[in-house]
């Protein structure tokens, strides 16, 4: 192991691991991760472990990086219930919500209710993650069960969106008053 080519290569090993540590967006760390993989691989080919090699080749790169991608497409969904009589969200807060949410690669799923009942009891037994009720004479009402949605709402909506945390878990409903 005199060769300086080897020494490069071993050095790219922590150097990809800690852009992967520090990635933010997830596809971009499957695609680290896959580049992580490969340099691994090439290294126990380079010092005569081709079994060692195939294995990290095939089982830790290729089906890891195959049910991690599926896992992070699956995990990045923002369900929004809405009454069924609403099945056209207005445009402009739709509109808002996906750009909100896409800052943070989270996609926007809507989810029809029947009924306002249906809707937030749906929302306590977390089958969506946050509801919206049209008003024709008032401002949005959002609600949503998970604070960090919240607090990407929050700060990023209108003032005048009346904005709900619902915490399900609480014995009682805990409710956080609307932004001022």
């Amino acid at each position: 192991m005199t060769d300086p080519y080897i020494y490069a290569i071993v050095a790219l090993l922590p150097i990809t691991a800690l852009m992967l540590v520090f990635q933010s967006n997830p596809y971009n760390a499957l695609i680290m991760r896959g580049i992580l993989g490969a340099i691994a691989a090439l290294i126990y080919s380079i010092l005569g472990a081709a079994d060692v090699a195939l294995t990290e080749a095939l089982m830790g790169t290729l089906l890891s990086i195959s049910l991690y991608a599926i896992a992070v497409r699956s995990s990045m969904v923002v369900r929004l219930g809405i009454l069924s009589d609403e099945t056209t969200v207005d445009s402009s807060v739709e509109n808002e919500l996906r750009t909100i949410f896409s800052k943070h690669y989270l996609r926007l799923e809507l989810v029809t209710y029947p009924d306002p009942q249906t809707l937030r009891q749906a929302l306590l037994d977390r089958t969506i993650h946050t509801t919206i009720v049209l008003n024709p004479d008032r401002a949005p009402e959002i609600a949503t069960r998970i604070s960090s949605l919240y607090e990407m709402m929050r700060s990023q909506l209108p003032s005048d969106t009346n904005l709900t945390y619902i915490n399900p878990l609480a014995s009682k409903l805990t409710v956080t008053e609307p932004q001022q």
